[in-house]
């Protein structure tokens, strides 16, 4: 198989990104990664190794964090992020990745590799930790900020069939994010999406808090992108906040100080549970391809798991089974 990666997206692209798909290539040896972006800047940073499973397509621009996505997509077709996308839609490659603008890789994964018949609207789906390492999928979780009722539904379908692909879940339990866990609860939107899902072809469980996701609560959570992008940063700063609170307390005075080296070990843990490198990336859901969102700031590690990631669901077939489950609708 084949993935294509965006070598000039995200913070520290592209020596970390370049650092990760040389430590992914060494792993997965059957799988062949090709490089995307700057061929004199990719080459400085392979530092001379040249792995048999890695290959340079040169891109002569990036688009930039800040650029209006439509735009710079139509604009820049030589960039790093479209000649990935590019690849998928033209078949030489099953996947692509990119740590780079979010926005821009929303509008490649529709105007360049393609929406599915039958859905509306792709959904950004990334795992949510949780306290058992099981995680949440959640989506949509920022690509559309308005939904209908219909997208909720197409979302909750596509989200089991990930969960059963990607993670072997045999009966993925989907909650519809809300105010309360009572049927009545919410707006327009929630309301109107709960009765489609009591008759979808999903296991519904019903309204779901987020005070509860982190427990898992559910398997997939739905949710329209405005509401879920809020939920996750507020769940991203309340996570680095206790632990810069609990790192202050047990560096305070030498006793506490004490009491950490005793405690650090659980706290590591605890802070890797939190941690958006293991899960590598979140998968674009409802285009022809598999395109992945990493983090911002994804480092060599979570470069890696997300190519682990991209196996995995082509392994499994993720999107033809979406494909198939949306081709009479």
């Amino acid at each position: 198989m084949r993935i294509a990666i965006d070598a000039m997206g995200g913070d520290h692209a592209p020596s970390l990104i370049v650092k990760g798909a040389l430590e992914a290539a060494a792993e997965f040896r059957d799988t062949e990664l090709l490089l995307v972006g700057d061929r004199a800047q990719i080459e400085t940073h392979m530092a001379g190794a040249k792995p048999a499973n890695v290959g340079i397509v040169h891109a002569d621009d990036v688009i930039g964090p800040d650029e209006e996505p439509v735009k710079a997509v139509r604009r820049k077709k030589g960039s790093s992020m479209v000649m990935a996308g590019q690849l998928v839609r033209e078949g030489e490659a099953e996947a692509m990745l990119s740590a780079g603008n979010t926005g821009a890789l929303m509008t490649t994964g529709l105007l360049v590799v393609g929406r599915i018949g039958g859905i509306d609207r792709p959904a950004l789906a990334p795992m949510l930790p949780t306290m058992d390492d099981v995680g949440v999928l959640a989506l949509d979780l920022g690509a559309n900020m308005d939904a209908k009722p219909e997208h909720l539904l197409q979302y909750a379908i596509m989200g089991s069939i990930y969960r059963v692909k990607v993670h072997g879940i045999d009966k993925p339990r989907v909650g519809l994010l809300n105010v309360g866990t009572e049927a009545m609860k919410g707006n327009e939107l929630t309301k109107a999406a709960f009765e489609l899902l009591q008759t979808a072809p999903v296991h519904f469980i019903g309204n779901v808090e987020a005070r509860d996701v982190l427990i898992r609560n559910c398997d997939v959570l739905i949710c329209d992108g405005f509401a879920g992008n809020i939920m996750l940063k507020a769940m991203e700063g309340a996570a680095g906040t206790v632990m810069r609170g609990v790192r202050d307390a047990l560096t305070s005075t030498w006793l506490t100080k004490l009491a950490a080296l005793a405690v650090r070990p659980k706290l590591l843990e605890l802070r890797a549970k939190m941690d958006y490198k293991e899960h590598g990336g979140g998968p674009l859901l409802g285009v022809k391809g598999l395109v992945i969102k990493c983090h911002g700031s994804s480092d060599a590690k979570a470069v890696k798991n997300a190519v682990g990631k991209a196996r995995t669901a082509i392994n499994n077939r993720l999107t033809e089974s979406i494909i198939t489950e949306f081709s009479g609708k």
